[in-house]
């Protein structure tokens, strides 16, 4: 059984609607003892940094995943609230991975990369798709260098020791984190058709 954090956040109806498609068993809860005693446990999320965080230390729920041996998945705000602080209301976090969750275009930069006086701020949020690379672990098994995958965000993870793909959009990013049982992507897994139905069903299979 799956356990999907309820934490009044948004999306839980398409990640429900992804799983579904899938096959799986899955509950929407936010009860500590259940989330505690399934297989494996998604944080999916949209919504502002500080909100999130407080909503899970309302329910008491911070501790808890922090504690999780089976393996999480942490989806858009909820790989961000896994990290240890977002510049999104200057909020502290999980501290699960060791990464700083930073704004979208916040320096100006070309389509070459370089700070140069051709340099353009991007447009924040990001919306849309966008290509995910250097894929690592077996959260991305079988899939190829440059897979497109959808977004929604105006923050994202800093590049770490524990990035296992990264994006593109202006500078890198960490489109996925991973450290022992816990994953996290930036990018929608459920709203990224073939290529999501994918990364989800490896994450079933870990």
């Amino acid at each position: 059984m799956i356990a999907v954090i309820d934490y009044d956040t948004g999306n839980l109806r398409s990640v429900a609607n992804a799983l579904g498609r899938l096959g799986a068993e899955f509950m929407v809860t936010d009860d500590p003892a259940k989330i505690r005693g399934a297989e494996r446990v998604l944080l999916p999320g949209v919504g502002e940094a500080s909100t999130a965080m407080e909503k899970l230390r309302q329910r008491g729920l911070v501790e808890v995943i922090r504690s999780l041996t089976q393996p999480v998945l942490g989806i858009c705000i909820g790989v961000q609230l896994m990290c240890r602080r977002s510049e999104e209301g200057n909020t502290p976090c999980m501290g699960i991975f060791d990464a700083e969750v930073k704004r979208l275009g916040a320096r100006p930069v070309c389509p070459c990369g370089c700070m140069g006086p051709v340099a353009k701020r991007l447009k924040v949020p990001e919306m849309g798709w966008n290509t995910i690379a250097h894929l690592r672990t077996p959260l991305f098994a079988g899939l190829d260098e440059g897979a497109y995958v959808y977004y929604v965000h105006s923050y994202a993870p800093e590049l770490s020791r524990q990035t296992i793909a990264t994006t593109l959009y202006g500078m890198p990013f960490s489109a996925a984190l991973g450290r022992d049982n816990f994953y996290g992507t930036q990018f929608h897994p459920e709203k990224s058709g073939r290529i999501g139905e994918r990364i989800l069903k490896n994450f079933l299979e870990l």
